[in-house]
């Protein structure tokens, strides 16, 4: 077959081809059969092929006539093709050197119009093919169309889209124009090259994948380095402006530095914790700056000028305060305790707090323990506001008002009260939990140990601004007439008894389970607690022998 010749598949000739009527190499095989006497003939006509019924006068020039049998072995016309000089019918496989090349197109004869007609007409044989060739090699697995002849003049096929970043340089692979055992060769080059790229893409990700582990490693390597061995963060000088900081008693090294850091005095507790070194650091209220470096805010609160402390001790009622503020503002006494009675309503007391005839003192429970920064000419009501905005930012850390409603008490006042009825009758804070249980279960209704009433001496001293231990016999004290007195009142005094810390203020939101109704410290490791009076009364004779041991 030529270039030009029909291929593999089943399409047909076309009248408009130039070729068309060119059967000089589309003949079938020559058979052993009859021919007309016109053995030099090159092109007979094939008999019973109703399809090439057309005549041809003689070889390529049609002067001479022939025609070729029809061969029921070969209906498509596959045979191979015969030399139209030679009548050689060569291998149907050789090379495609082996074929002989195109006529000129100025040689060409086209077939009479005719003979064109019936090509319109009648449809090829190969068309009918149920079952047209296949292939195996993969160089012509190329999807639809498959099977058709690599030399046909046909359109090129679009080649499927490669992605770019696997595509090559294949201008030089014309698949139309080679061999084809050079066609399989150069697909399973490119099928290499592809595995290359793939390969090379593999190894890339890896790469990137490796190169990002060790850069994390690396980076929180440095982190744990740096916050275990190398310099803790700090700021550098002596900072600006000015913060008034709250350290609490009690409160560690480390702790102070946190609360520091949080203020923004400091970058780092790590930087304060080594800048303190072995020094001795107080509880108190501090002036200081912000961002200053750690030696600097250690320096700065080592200075008795920058403290200016006032300290104000856990259970102090208010009228200790008022002299506290005095004798440090060089203030005639009774100063303080006036401006606090006129001024109640200006110092920034909550919303629930009571200002009733009852109660014997607005400010009380309000003047929160700490230490603060007074100086010399600070003004009573500047240092009460100071003290005032101290609790109301504790109470709103504990939200008392929605405890006091879970706790079944009418107001936050009253979670207050039972806090300051805690820190005055617990006489050591891990005692404090059980001391609040006591309180709640004898202020239950139907309670039949004390019948409603708390009976504590505390309430009694308050009312008598006094504190004793011996506070008269129980007849005397029912009789007593005020409305603190806890002996003779059932319920919660009016209002807070003292200045509760943030211990009792946590034990009175949630106390220790059970039923205790009394209890007796016996020394300070040891508070006996009693459900009823009589094991109550055993206690209280325990307590008396190891007291009279502490005399002896």
């Amino acid at each position: 077959m030529t270039e030009y010749g029909r291929g593999y598949g089943s399409e047909p000739w076309h009248p408009e081809d130039p070729l068309y009527g060119d059967q000089g190499s589309y003949g079938g095989q020559a058979q052993q059969s009859q021919w007309d006497g016109q053995q030099s003939a090159p092109h007979p006509q094939r008999q019973g092929d109703p399809y090439s019924q057309q005549q041809y006068n003689g070889g390529w020039d049609g002067t001479q006539g022939g025609q070729l049998p029809y061969d029921p072995y070969d209906p498509y016309g596959q045979q191979p093709p015969v030399d139209p000089y030679s009548g050689a019918s060569p291998d149907y496989y050789a090379t495609p050197d082996a074929y002989p090349p195109p006529q000129p197109q100025h040689l060409r004869q086209q077939a009479p119009p005719q003979q064109q007609q019936q090509y319109q007409q009648a449809p090829h044989p190969q068309q009918q093919s149920p079952h047209p060739p296949q292939h195996t090699d993969p160089a012509y697995d190329d999807g639809p169309g498959a099977g058709d002849d690599w030399r046909a003049d046909q359109d090129p096929r679009e080649p499927e889209p490669e992605h770019s970043f696997f595509a090559g340089d294949d201008d030089d692979d014309d698949r139309d124009d080679r061999d084809p055992r050079e066609q399989r060769r150069a697909g399973r080059e490119r099928r290499g090259k592809k595995n290359k790229r793939r390969s090379g893409t593999a190894c890339l990700i890896v790469t990137l994948v490796f190169a990002g582990a060790v850069g994390a490693v690396g980076y929180f390597g440095y982190d744990f380095f740096m916050s275990h061995f190398g310099s803790a963060p700090d700021y550098e000088g002596e900072g600006s402006g000015e913060v008034q900081v709250d350290i609490p008693d009690g409160s560690p090294i480390s702790e102070m530095g946190l609360i520091l850091k949080r203020e923004g005095v400091v970058k780092s507790a790590d930087a304060f914790t080594e800048a303190v070194g072995d020094k001795q650091m107080q509880a108190g209220t501090y002036t200081l700056r912000k961002q200053m470096s750690a030696a600097a805010a250690v320096e700065l609160m080592l200075d008795p000028k920058s403290r200016n402390g006032l300290t104000i001790r856990e259970g102090l009622r208010a009228g200790a305060v008022y002299t506290l503020i005095d004798k440090k503002l060089h203030l005639k006494a009774g100063t303080t305790k006036g401006i606090a009675k006129s001024q109640a309503k200006n110092l920034g007391l909550p919303s629930w707090a009571d200002d009733s005839q009852s109660i014997k003192d607005p400010l009380e429970g309000f003047l929160y323990p700490s230490t603060y920064s007074v100086g010399d000419n600070a003004k009573p009501a500047a240092v009460l506001k100071q003290m005032v905005a101290r609790a109301n930012q504790v109470y709103e850390k504990y939200d008392l008002e929605a405890n006091a409603h879970k706790l079944g008490l009418n107001s936050p006042l009253q979670l207050l009260t039972v806090a300051s009825l805690t820190q005055a009758e617990g006489k050591y804070k891990h005692d404090f939990v059980k001391v609040a249980r006591v309180v709640y279960n004898r202020l239950k209704p139907n309670n039949t140990e004390t019948y409603g009433l708390l009976d504590f001496d505390s309430t009694v001293n308050y009312a008598k601004s006094q504190s004793t231990l011996d506070t008269g016999s129980v007849d005397n004290l029912r009789n007593f007439n005020d409305r603190y007195n806890t002996y003779k009142f059932k319920g919660l005094p009016p209002g807070p008894i003292g200045n509760p810390g943030e211990v009792a203020l946590k034990s009175a939101i949630d106390p220790a389970k059970g039923n205790w109704y009394y209890f007796v410290s016996i020394n300070p490791e040891k508070t006996l607690f009693a459900e009823t009076n009589e094991e109550h009364e055993r206690n209280r004779r325990i307590y008396e022998k190891e007291h009279e041991k502490a005399k002896q």
